[in-house]
């Protein structure tokens, strides 16, 4: 009689049944079986918050199988992914397959190799029921937030919206930092470089750094070119030569946060391709004959601890790649925060005989590009640091009127041992100065040719626009979200159309700053930072034994419940200010004005009601700003931008008028007929629908949008989404033979407007 094991991926029961073998059974949940119904809240509140979990429409036929398997299993062993969510389904799972003789283990794994998965079986366990119970928190706080706050944003704002308890938070900073850059006030400033010549080549630059005794401070180019006077004639003296040594050390091995920041930097992926990419990275990917084989440790992690194995076989490689001096003394140890769950690795290559070189014609190019980034990043921590000789000149003036009152300063730096930096160095979120001078071999005291004056006109910067890199990186700083929730968040804001990016950087929409500061003014705690990072720290708590769940959320709901009855008390809907224009009404002449409707920006006259003119706001507004994808234009290379035109959204080239490359928006579902794209449309009147990108030559079309999911009934490639007239949505299968049909849950449903 065979073993049971389940595992919430295909892809990664495909790979632990290679390791396992013939006497296992391994099948796959796809993920959540169970979650909160959709058209209710699903909690009940009188009675301590206790959720009332469903089986999730479409997994009827999942569970009959589970079921179904272990009947006949000797033994049953659930094994998702080992963080709260994984906990929870597989919490679910054992609810559903339990029997009254049956024996069933709970195994986890921080990788998908031979050694770890065997060695979990060898030592299998109960299901944590602490970390149950903080992601029951979780979802019942967040399902809380999102189902009464809602109505409020339909009522207030426009019908269709949503908010959520952390993507708000995310949101509101968006807005602050848009704020700070429209408050910001520029300011002029110069700098003066000068070019010397010594004893030796090369010629070098240095900057002024003192100037009548003071540090420089010129605020124009009349104060410039009077500095540059006061200077040309002048005679210097190298007065100070200061050589330092530093050790630069290797950056840890990735965590989440870290990883999607350089994927972001280095690979222009966003958090949630990173993740997509790693899972399959993590749950195995195909190696000719050697089979599926997983090549990353688990992806969802705040700890930088690696095991001791694992760092010993680190060292040997590169010892045999690089040579002994590469190879530090001990093995670095690296702080994690003091949140990190300690039970996790830090994101590494399991085999280290699979280098990205060898491998890398099993992988696309995403999968490649992500593997040898975490390869390098992991290769590059188990290394000795560099050496690093930094030399400062200072160059003062020798003439009577400057003497000890001028000075120029040059820095450069020489690699004396590359160590990590012969693999790997961190990539930057700021913008750098120019770079450092390559400095001559010269002695204090000598005498230096002036060859040049230069002034430099600069400005002051507002703080940047967040980045993807950036806002994780903040997130994670303020204690906003976890590792598991930081893609889902970015993502969730986009989708949402409360933020959008403009040049790979984050800007709130109108919608964006209208709900952020309903809720601001409705909701002050909520939209803490503060109390949005010290109730993550409860859901910790919950996890580590020292709080329950129903505690933390009863002191949450009660407070907020109060609010959001306040708020519902007071009439009136919440818009953006009307924006002036010098057009004049062309029936009744009075000024017209920007106004912000349900379909977004349009004219209207300030004559309303008396004069009720309107007509479309020709061109683009801030509002409508194109919104930069990842997709590349085929005929010149640049990112493409989302635009809205006459017939709905389309594609076009970030350097239209240069280049005029147009296409339809892809949904990612293929057609069913030829295999085209289908695309998004608009009708003559308006309505989107959806067609072949191969039109005429193919004629299919349908006016209900497709969702790349498969059919769990008839293996159909794709779904449609159906809305009724109450504003529920369902997922249903196009071939008439199937008529599969399943319920949407509210958060998955992308918001109207």
């Amino acid at each position: 009689m065979k073993s049971l094991v389940i595992v919430e991926s295909p892809a990664k029961a495909k790979t632990i049944s290679k390791i396992l073998g013939k006497d296992f059974e391994v099948k796959a949940s796809v993920g959540h079986i169970k979650d909160l119904p959709v058209k209710e809240m699903g909690i009940d509140i009188e009675n301590d918050f206790t959720p009332n979990y469903i089986v999730i429409p479409g997994k009827e036929k999942v569970i009959k199988e589970l079921r179904k398997a272990s009947k006949d299993a000797e033994e049953i062993y659930i094994a998702p992914d080992p963080d709260r969510e994984g906990e929870a389904i597989a919490w679910h799972i054992a609810d559903e397959v339990k029997g009254k003789s049956k024996k069933i283990y709970r195994i986890k794994f921080n990788e998908i190799t031979k050694s770890a998965v065997l060695e979990s079986m060898k030592n299998p366990g109960q299901i944590d029921m602490q970390k149950v119970d903080a992601q029951q928190a979780r979802r019942v706080l967040d399902r809380l937030v999102g189902y009464e706050l809602s109505p409020l944003l339909w009522r207030k704002v426009r019908r269709g919206l949503s908010a959520g308890r952390v993507q708000s938070v995310a949101v509101r900073l968006v807005v602050e930092r848009e704020r700070e850059v429209e408050a910001f006030k520029q300011e002029e400033y110069w700098s003066v470089n000068a070019e010397f010549e010594g004893t030796k080549k090369p010629q070098f630059w240095a900057k002024l750094f003192k100037f009548n005794n003071q540090k420089v401070d010129i605020k124009n180019a009349l104060e410039a070119n009077g500095v540059l006077e006061d200077l040309k004639d002048s005679k210097y003296l190298l007065t100070k030569i200061d050589r330092k040594k530093r050790r630069r050390m290797p950056s840890p091995p990735f965590i989440t946060s870290t990883l999607q920041q350089e994927a972001s930097r280095k690979l222009r992926f966003t958090a949630k391709k990173t993740m997509t990419v790693a899972q399959q990275l993590y749950e195995g990917i195909e190696l000719g004959e050697e089979g599926s084989v997983g090549l990353i440790t688990y992806m969802r992690t705040d700890s930088n601890r690696i095991a001791a194995e694992a760092q010993q076989a680190a060292r040997e490689f590169i010892g045999t790649t690089y040579g002994k001096d590469f190879v530090p003394e001990k093995p670095p140890v690296y702080k994690s925060k003091a949140s990190a769950q300690e039970a996790h690795e830090a994101i590494r290559p399991t085999y280290l005989q699979n280098s990205p070189e060898t491998i890398k014609h099993y992988l696309n190019k995403d999968q490649n590009s992500l593997y040898k980034l975490i390869w390098n990043r992991f290769i590059a921590s188990q290394m000795s640091p560099a050496e690093i000789e930094q030399t400062t000149f200072e160059i003062s003036c020798d003439t009577d009127r400057c003497r000890g009152e001028t000075v120029f300063r040059a820095t450069g730096s020489v690699v004396k041992f590359q160590g990590f930096m012969a693999l790997y160095t961190e990539g930057t979120d700021e913008i750098l100065d120019e770079g450092e001078a390559v400095l001559p071999d010269l002695k204090e005291g000598e005498k230096l040719q002036l060859l040049h004056l230069e002034p430099k006109q600069h400005f002051t910067q507002p703080p940047p626009r967040y980045t993807e890199a950036t806002l994780v990186k903040a997130l994670e700083e303020k204690g906003i979200g976890r590792p598991s929730t930081y893609a889902a968040i970015l993502s969730t804001i986009q989708d949402r159309k409360y933020v959008h990016k403009t040049e790979g950087k984050f800007a709130p929409t109108e919608l964006g700053v209208v709900v952020n500061d309903l809720l601001v003014e409705r909701f002050a705690e909520l939209m803490d930072v503060g109390f949005t990072a010290s109730m993550e720290e409860n859901l910790d708590h919950i996890e580590d034994g020292k709080l329950k769940w129903v505690r933390v959320v009863k002191d949450f709901y009660s407070p907020f419940h109060e609010k959001l009855t306040e708020a519902l008390a007071i009439k009136g809907k919440v818009k953006p200010q009307d924006i002036p224009t010098e057009a004049a009404c062309e029936k009744c002449g009075k000024p017209m004005v920007i106004r912000w409707g349900r379909h977004g920006r349009f004219m209207a006259c300030t004559g309303f009601p008396e004069c009720k003119t309107t007509k479309p706001l020709e061109g683009e507004t801030p509002s409508a700003a194109p919104v930069e994808t990842e997709e590349k234009c085929s005929k010149c290379g640049s990112p493409m931008v989302l635009k809205s035109g006459r017939f709905g959204k389309f594609l076009a080239c970030s350097q239209y008028p240069e280049c005029k490359t147009t296409k339809p928006l892809a949904t990612g579902v293929k057609c069913p007929e030829d295999g085209g794209d289908i695309v998004e449309r608009r009708s003559k009147r308006g309505k989107s629908f959806w067609s072949c990108s191969n039109y005429p030559k193919c004629k299919f079309a349908t006016w209900h949008k497709p969702v790349p999911k498969k059919c769990p009934k008839c293996g159909a490639a794709f779904l449609a989404e159906k809305w009724d007239r109450a504003g529920n949505a369902t997922l249903s299968c196009l071939n008439k033979e199937c008529a599969h049909k399943e319920e949407v849950r509210r958060e998955e449903v992308p918001a109207a407007g």
